[in-house]
Protein backbone atom coordinates (compact mmCIF):
# COMPACT_ATOMS: atom_id res chain seq x y z
CA UNK A 1 0.00 0.00 0.00
CA UNK A 2 1.43 3.77 -1.16
CA UNK A 3 -0.56 6.20 0.78
CA UNK A 4 -4.06 6.27 3.00
CA UNK A 5 -4.97 2.42 3.24
CA UNK A 6 -1.31 2.04 4.65
CA UNK A 7 -2.43 3.64 7.93
CA UNK A 8 -4.61 1.59 11.05
CA UNK A 9 -7.73 2.56 10.67
CA UNK A 10 -8.82 3.56 6.99
CA UNK A 11 -10.54 1.70 4.60
CA UNK A 12 -11.41 3.35 1.33
CA UNK A 13 -12.94 2.49 -2.27
CA UNK A 14 -13.94 4.79 -4.91
CA UNK A 15 -16.18 4.73 -8.17
CA UNK A 16 -15.87 6.15 -11.65
CA UNK A 17 -17.90 6.97 -14.45
CA UNK A 18 -16.61 8.92 -17.43
CA UNK A 19 -16.13 12.07 -15.36
CA UNK A 20 -18.16 11.25 -12.54
CA UNK A 21 -16.84 9.75 -9.70
CA UNK A 22 -17.38 9.19 -5.95
CA UNK A 23 -14.73 8.32 -3.27
CA UNK A 24 -15.44 6.76 0.16
CA UNK A 25 -12.98 6.95 3.15
CA UNK A 26 -13.86 5.89 6.51
CA UNK A 27 -11.92 6.80 9.33
CA UNK A 28 -12.70 7.84 12.78
CA UNK A 29 -10.43 10.46 14.67
CA UNK A 30 -9.38 13.51 15.49
CA UNK A 31 -9.31 15.60 12.30
CA UNK A 32 -8.36 19.18 11.28
CA UNK A 33 -8.72 20.63 8.04
CA UNK A 34 -8.03 24.15 5.76
CA UNK A 35 -9.94 25.60 3.48
CA UNK A 36 -9.54 27.91 0.08
CA UNK A 37 -9.28 31.80 0.39
CA UNK A 38 -11.34 32.28 -2.76
CA UNK A 39 -14.39 34.00 -1.34
CA UNK A 40 -16.75 32.56 -3.73
CA UNK A 41 -16.35 28.92 -1.99
CA UNK A 42 -18.40 26.07 -2.81
CA UNK A 43 -21.66 24.79 -0.79
CA UNK A 44 -18.93 21.41 0.91
CA UNK A 45 -16.49 24.05 1.37
CA UNK A 46 -19.01 26.01 3.02
CA UNK A 47 -20.83 23.48 5.20
CA UNK A 48 -17.16 21.71 6.30
CA UNK A 49 -16.16 25.11 7.86
CA UNK A 50 -18.93 25.24 10.25
CA UNK A 51 -18.94 21.21 10.77
CA UNK A 52 -14.91 20.58 11.56
CA UNK A 53 -15.37 23.01 14.94
CA UNK A 54 -16.26 19.43 16.56
CA UNK A 55 -12.78 18.51 15.50
CA UNK A 56 -13.75 14.69 14.47
CA UNK A 57 -14.49 13.29 11.59
CA UNK A 58 -15.64 9.88 11.07
CA UNK A 59 -15.82 9.41 7.18
CA UNK A 60 -14.99 11.53 4.19
CA UNK A 61 -17.47 11.55 0.94
CA UNK A 62 -16.01 13.64 -2.16
CA UNK A 63 -17.56 13.78 -5.80
CA UNK A 64 -16.19 14.73 -9.05
CA UNK A 65 -17.35 16.12 -11.70
CA UNK A 66 -19.54 18.79 -10.11
CA UNK A 67 -17.98 21.09 -8.27
CA UNK A 68 -21.34 22.32 -6.71
CA UNK A 69 -19.87 26.00 -6.57
CA UNK A 70 -21.91 28.99 -6.92
CA UNK A 71 -25.03 26.98 -6.02
CA UNK A 72 -26.71 28.95 -3.34
CA UNK A 73 -29.07 27.47 -0.64
CA UNK A 74 -29.75 24.38 -3.48
CA UNK A 75 -26.38 23.91 -2.89
CA UNK A 76 -25.81 23.91 0.51
CA UNK A 77 -28.72 21.33 0.71
CA UNK A 78 -27.07 19.41 -1.68
CA UNK A 79 -24.11 19.03 0.15
CA UNK A 80 -25.85 18.20 3.84
CA UNK A 81 -27.55 15.44 1.82
CA UNK A 82 -23.92 13.95 0.45
CA UNK A 83 -23.43 13.60 3.64
CA UNK A 84 -26.59 12.30 4.76
CA UNK A 85 -26.47 9.69 2.03
CA UNK A 86 -22.94 8.80 3.24
CA UNK A 87 -23.77 8.40 6.77
CA UNK A 88 -26.79 6.20 6.06
CA UNK A 89 -24.45 4.12 3.74
CA UNK A 90 -22.19 3.83 6.52
CA UNK A 91 -24.40 3.74 9.35
CA UNK A 92 -23.25 7.09 10.77
CA UNK A 93 -24.33 10.53 11.73
CA UNK A 94 -24.02 12.54 8.90
CA UNK A 95 -22.77 15.54 10.67
CA UNK A 96 -19.53 13.18 11.53
CA UNK A 97 -19.21 12.95 7.52
CA UNK A 98 -16.87 15.12 5.90
CA UNK A 99 -17.63 15.89 2.18
CA UNK A 100 -15.70 17.36 -0.69
CA UNK A 101 -16.51 18.12 -4.59
CA UNK A 102 -14.72 18.77 -7.49
CA UNK A 103 -15.58 19.94 -11.27
CA UNK A 104 -17.54 22.24 -13.39
CA UNK A 105 -18.84 25.45 -11.63
CA UNK A 106 -22.46 26.92 -11.66
CA UNK A 107 -23.88 23.18 -12.03
CA UNK A 108 -26.44 20.93 -9.51
CA UNK A 109 -25.15 17.96 -8.30
CA UNK A 110 -26.87 14.76 -9.65
CA UNK A 111 -27.83 13.40 -6.13
CA UNK A 112 -29.20 10.16 -7.48
CA UNK A 113 -26.14 9.14 -8.95
CA UNK A 114 -24.28 9.91 -6.16
CA UNK A 115 -26.96 7.64 -3.69
CA UNK A 116 -25.92 4.87 -6.30
CA UNK A 117 -21.93 5.26 -6.18
CA UNK A 118 -21.86 5.64 -2.64
CA UNK A 119 -24.04 2.54 -2.43
CA UNK A 120 -21.50 0.47 -4.63
CA UNK A 121 -18.72 2.19 -2.96
CA UNK A 122 -19.71 1.53 0.51
CA UNK A 123 -20.35 -2.18 -0.25
CA UNK A 124 -16.62 -2.40 -1.29
CA UNK A 125 -14.60 -0.36 1.75
CA UNK A 126 -11.24 -2.19 2.70
CA UNK A 127 -7.99 -1.64 3.50
CA UNK A 128 -5.96 -2.56 0.22
CA UNK A 129 -4.04 -0.71 -2.58
CA UNK A 130 -6.57 -1.72 -4.80
CA UNK A 131 -9.24 0.49 -2.45
CA UNK A 132 -6.87 3.38 -2.04
CA UNK A 133 -5.88 3.80 -5.94
CA UNK A 134 -9.67 3.67 -6.79
CA UNK A 135 -10.68 6.23 -4.31
CA UNK A 136 -7.43 8.16 -5.86
CA UNK A 137 -8.51 7.59 -9.17
CA UNK A 138 -12.34 8.67 -8.44
CA UNK A 139 -11.63 11.91 -7.59
CA UNK A 140 -9.73 13.39 -10.52
CA UNK A 141 -10.84 15.20 -13.51
CA UNK A 142 -7.91 16.30 -15.46
CA UNK A 143 -5.36 14.79 -13.33
CA UNK A 144 -3.15 12.24 -15.69
CA UNK A 145 -2.94 9.88 -12.63
CA UNK A 146 -3.71 9.17 -9.05
CA UNK A 147 -1.73 10.79 -6.43
CA UNK A 148 -0.26 8.65 -3.40
CA UNK A 149 2.23 9.81 -0.45
CA UNK A 150 3.16 7.53 2.23
CA UNK A 151 5.81 7.75 5.34
CA UNK A 152 6.15 5.28 7.85
CA UNK A 153 8.11 5.36 11.26
CA UNK A 154 8.55 3.50 13.55
CA UNK A 155 5.80 4.83 16.04
CA UNK A 156 3.42 6.08 12.88
CA UNK A 157 2.39 6.29 9.72
CA UNK A 158 0.78 9.17 7.67
CA UNK A 159 -0.44 8.79 4.19
CA UNK A 160 -2.16 10.79 1.53
CA UNK A 161 -4.05 11.12 -1.89
CA UNK A 162 -4.83 14.23 -3.27
CA UNK A 163 -6.07 15.41 -7.11
CA UNK A 164 -4.87 18.73 -8.62
CA UNK A 165 -4.07 19.32 -11.94
CA UNK A 166 -5.60 23.07 -12.85
CA UNK A 167 -6.68 25.98 -11.45
CA UNK A 168 -3.30 25.49 -8.85
CA UNK A 169 -2.60 28.83 -6.51
CA UNK A 170 -0.85 29.48 -3.82
CA UNK A 171 -3.92 30.07 -1.76
CA UNK A 172 -4.77 27.24 0.40
CA UNK A 173 -5.32 24.62 -0.08
CA UNK A 174 -4.92 24.45 -4.11
CA UNK A 175 -6.62 21.15 -4.55
CA UNK A 176 -9.01 18.66 -2.66
CA UNK A 177 -6.25 16.56 -0.11
CA UNK A 178 -7.24 13.75 1.99
CA UNK A 179 -4.58 12.80 4.86
CA UNK A 180 -4.64 10.27 7.35
CA UNK A 181 -2.51 9.04 10.47
CA UNK A 182 -2.68 6.57 13.08
CA UNK A 183 -0.48 8.85 15.39
CA UNK A 184 -2.91 9.80 18.40
CA UNK A 185 -3.20 13.71 18.23
CA UNK A 186 -5.36 16.06 20.12
CA UNK A 187 -7.46 18.33 17.31
CA UNK A 188 -5.74 21.70 18.15
CA UNK A 189 -2.61 20.49 17.59
CA UNK A 190 -3.94 18.56 14.51
CA UNK A 191 -4.69 22.09 12.99
CA UNK A 192 -1.74 24.17 13.66
CA UNK A 193 0.29 21.44 12.49
CA UNK A 194 -1.54 21.18 9.28
CA UNK A 195 -1.72 24.49 8.88
CA UNK A 196 1.85 24.97 8.90
CA UNK A 197 2.53 22.06 6.38
CA UNK A 198 -0.09 23.52 4.03
CA UNK A 199 1.30 26.51 4.23
CA UNK A 200 4.74 25.55 3.22
CA UNK A 201 4.06 22.83 0.67
CA UNK A 202 0.54 23.56 -0.93
CA UNK A 203 0.48 27.00 -0.64
CA UNK A 204 3.63 26.78 -2.47
CA UNK A 205 2.73 24.99 -5.63
CA UNK A 206 1.20 27.10 -8.60
CA UNK A 207 0.25 25.66 -11.51
CA UNK A 208 -1.63 28.56 -13.49
CA UNK A 209 -2.31 31.56 -10.72
CA UNK A 210 -6.25 30.46 -10.17
CA UNK A 211 -7.39 29.60 -6.97
CA UNK A 212 -10.31 27.37 -6.45
CA UNK A 213 -13.62 27.71 -5.22
CA UNK A 214 -13.40 24.28 -3.86
CA UNK A 215 -9.92 23.56 -2.05
CA UNK A 216 -9.51 21.72 0.91
CA UNK A 217 -7.12 19.73 3.04
CA UNK A 218 -8.50 17.26 5.66
CA UNK A 219 -5.96 15.49 7.95
CA UNK A 220 -7.60 12.99 10.48
CA UNK A 221 -5.76 10.66 12.91
CA UNK A 222 -7.18 7.71 13.98
CA UNK A 223 -4.63 7.50 17.09
CA UNK A 224 -4.41 3.31 16.45
CA UNK A 225 -0.80 3.93 16.99
CA UNK A 226 -0.87 5.99 20.29
CA UNK A 227 1.08 9.18 21.38
CA UNK A 228 3.95 10.02 19.39
CA UNK A 229 6.99 12.99 19.40
CA UNK A 230 5.33 16.24 18.12
CA UNK A 231 8.28 16.98 16.69
CA UNK A 232 8.60 14.22 14.71
CA UNK A 233 5.26 14.05 13.93
CA UNK A 234 5.46 17.73 12.64
CA UNK A 235 8.02 16.55 10.07
CA UNK A 236 6.71 13.58 8.83
CA UNK A 237 3.43 15.60 7.69
CA UNK A 238 5.18 18.32 5.97
CA UNK A 239 7.21 15.72 3.81
CA UNK A 240 3.73 14.18 3.09
CA UNK A 241 2.23 17.17 2.38
CA UNK A 242 5.34 18.17 -0.03
CA UNK A 243 5.33 14.45 -2.01
CA UNK A 244 1.91 15.01 -2.24
CA UNK A 245 2.02 19.52 -4.01
CA UNK A 246 5.00 17.99 -5.88
CA UNK A 247 2.91 15.48 -7.52
CA UNK A 248 0.52 18.19 -8.51
CA UNK A 249 3.07 20.44 -9.59
CA UNK A 250 4.37 17.59 -12.32
CA UNK A 251 0.61 16.84 -13.21
CA UNK A 252 0.09 20.75 -13.94
CA UNK A 253 -2.33 20.65 -17.00
CA UNK A 254 -0.78 20.54 -20.28
CA UNK A 255 2.52 20.46 -18.54
CA UNK A 256 5.95 18.46 -19.35
CA UNK A 257 7.97 19.66 -16.96
CA UNK A 258 8.37 20.52 -12.91
CA UNK A 259 9.54 23.75 -11.54
CA UNK A 260 11.73 24.08 -8.47
CA UNK A 261 12.91 27.84 -7.32
CA UNK A 262 14.78 27.79 -3.93
CA UNK A 263 15.04 30.93 -2.57
CA UNK A 264 17.81 31.62 0.23
CA UNK A 265 18.84 34.89 1.92
CA UNK A 266 15.58 36.71 2.49
CA UNK A 267 14.49 38.89 5.08
CA UNK A 268 12.61 35.52 6.67
CA UNK A 269 10.78 32.86 5.49
CA UNK A 270 7.95 34.25 4.21
CA UNK A 271 8.98 36.59 1.86
CA UNK A 272 11.50 33.82 0.97
CA UNK A 273 8.16 32.12 -0.35
CA UNK A 274 6.93 35.26 -1.63
CA UNK A 275 9.75 35.43 -4.19
CA UNK A 276 9.55 32.03 -4.77
CA UNK A 277 5.59 31.84 -5.86
CA UNK A 278 5.74 34.96 -8.01
CA UNK A 279 9.40 33.21 -9.62
CA UNK A 280 7.30 30.20 -10.53
CA UNK A 281 3.83 32.21 -11.60
CA UNK A 282 5.28 34.05 -13.96
CA UNK A 283 3.86 33.20 -17.77
CA UNK A 284 7.16 34.30 -18.91
CA UNK A 285 9.40 32.15 -16.78
CA UNK A 286 6.63 29.20 -17.34
CA UNK A 287 7.39 29.90 -21.05
CA UNK A 288 11.21 29.64 -21.61
CA UNK A 289 11.26 26.82 -19.10
CA UNK A 290 8.73 24.72 -22.08
CA UNK A 291 11.10 25.77 -24.40
CA UNK A 292 14.07 25.22 -22.93
CA UNK A 293 15.07 28.44 -23.52
CA UNK A 294 17.49 29.95 -20.62
CA UNK A 295 16.50 33.53 -20.58
CA UNK A 296 17.12 34.14 -16.47
CA UNK A 297 16.51 37.72 -17.08
CA UNK A 298 12.74 36.29 -16.63
CA UNK A 299 13.25 34.92 -13.32
CA UNK A 300 15.39 37.85 -11.62
CA UNK A 301 12.20 40.27 -12.96
CA UNK A 302 10.11 38.52 -11.54
CA UNK A 303 11.72 38.16 -8.10
CA UNK A 304 11.84 41.90 -8.25
CA UNK A 305 8.28 42.22 -8.24
CA UNK A 306 7.26 39.84 -5.42
CA UNK A 307 7.03 43.47 -2.99
CA UNK A 308 10.48 42.14 -1.12
CA UNK A 309 13.11 44.42 -0.20
CA UNK A 310 16.65 43.48 -1.17
CA UNK A 311 19.51 44.58 -3.33
CA UNK A 312 19.33 43.80 -7.14
CA UNK A 313 22.61 43.97 -7.55
CA UNK A 314 23.77 41.85 -4.59
CA UNK A 315 21.67 38.09 -5.68
CA UNK A 316 22.94 35.06 -7.12
CA UNK A 317 21.17 32.86 -9.64
CA UNK A 318 21.81 29.36 -10.84
CA UNK A 319 19.98 26.31 -12.56
CA UNK A 320 20.14 22.92 -12.39
CA UNK A 321 21.00 20.63 -9.92
CA UNK A 322 24.41 18.51 -8.37
CA UNK A 323 26.74 18.58 -11.40
CA UNK A 324 24.63 20.40 -13.56
CA UNK A 325 24.14 23.39 -11.96
CA UNK A 326 24.85 26.38 -13.93
CA UNK A 327 25.47 30.20 -12.49
CA UNK A 328 23.94 32.28 -14.35
CA UNK A 329 24.91 35.57 -11.61
CA UNK A 330 27.17 35.93 -8.81
CA UNK A 331 26.66 38.90 -6.62
CA UNK A 332 25.42 41.36 -9.36
CA UNK A 333 27.91 39.98 -11.72
CA UNK A 334 26.30 38.21 -14.83
CA UNK A 335 28.53 34.99 -15.33
CA UNK A 336 25.66 32.47 -17.42
CA UNK A 337 27.08 30.48 -19.77
CA UNK A 338 23.85 30.35 -21.95
CA UNK A 339 24.92 27.14 -23.59
CA UNK A 340 25.26 24.96 -20.29
CA UNK A 341 22.16 26.62 -18.87
CA UNK A 342 20.38 25.34 -21.82
CA UNK A 343 21.56 21.79 -21.15
CA UNK A 344 20.66 22.24 -17.05
CA UNK A 345 17.11 23.15 -18.42
CA UNK A 346 16.68 19.35 -20.20
CA UNK A 347 14.76 17.10 -18.88
CA UNK A 348 11.48 16.94 -16.56
CA UNK A 349 12.79 19.16 -13.41
CA UNK A 350 14.03 22.70 -14.40
CA UNK A 351 15.99 23.71 -10.78
CA UNK A 352 16.49 27.48 -10.17
CA UNK A 353 18.28 28.78 -7.24
CA UNK A 354 18.11 32.29 -6.25
CA UNK A 355 20.22 34.25 -3.30
CA UNK A 356 19.11 37.43 -2.26
CA UNK A 357 21.61 37.84 0.19
CA UNK A 358 19.37 39.76 2.69
CA UNK A 359 18.79 37.86 5.28
CA UNK A 360 18.23 33.91 6.86
CA UNK A 361 14.85 33.21 5.24
CA UNK A 362 14.45 30.39 2.79
CA UNK A 363 11.55 28.76 1.17
CA UNK A 364 11.07 26.56 -1.83
CA UNK A 365 8.02 26.31 -4.24
CA UNK A 366 6.74 24.45 -6.80
CA UNK A 367 5.03 24.78 -10.52
CA UNK A 368 5.56 23.69 -14.10
CA UNK A 369 5.55 24.98 -17.98
CA UNK A 370 3.41 26.42 -19.94
CA UNK A 371 2.16 24.84 -22.55
CA UNK A 372 -0.25 24.72 -25.93
CA UNK A 373 -2.39 22.10 -24.02
CA UNK A 374 -3.00 24.12 -21.18
CA UNK A 375 -5.35 26.42 -23.12
CA UNK A 376 -6.75 23.17 -24.91
CA UNK A 377 -7.57 21.37 -22.18
CA UNK A 378 -8.93 24.68 -20.89
CA UNK A 379 -10.83 25.63 -23.47
CA UNK A 380 -12.89 23.17 -23.98
CA UNK A 381 -13.23 21.92 -20.07
CA UNK A 382 -17.12 22.00 -20.29
CA UNK A 383 -17.73 20.83 -23.78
Amino acid sequence: MKSICAVDGVTAWGVKEGKYGLALVRASGNAAGVFTSNRMRAAPVELMMERMSRGTLDAIIVNSGCANAYTGERGYRDAEEMCAIAGDALHLDAEAVGVASTGVIGRYLDLGRIRTQTGEAAKNLRRTGEAEDAAARAIMTTDTFPKHAVLKTESFTIGGITKGSGMIAPNMGTMLAFIYTDAEMETPALHGLLRQATRRTFNRVVVDGDTSTNDVAFCTATGEAGSVDQHEFETALEQVCRMLAVQIARDGEGATKVLEVTVRGAPDEEAAAAVARTVIASPLVKTAIYGEDPNWGRVVAAAGRAGVAFDPYAVSLSVGQGGDRSPLVARGAIVADLSRAKAAMHGDTVVFELDLAAGEGEATAWGCDLTEKYVEINGKYTT
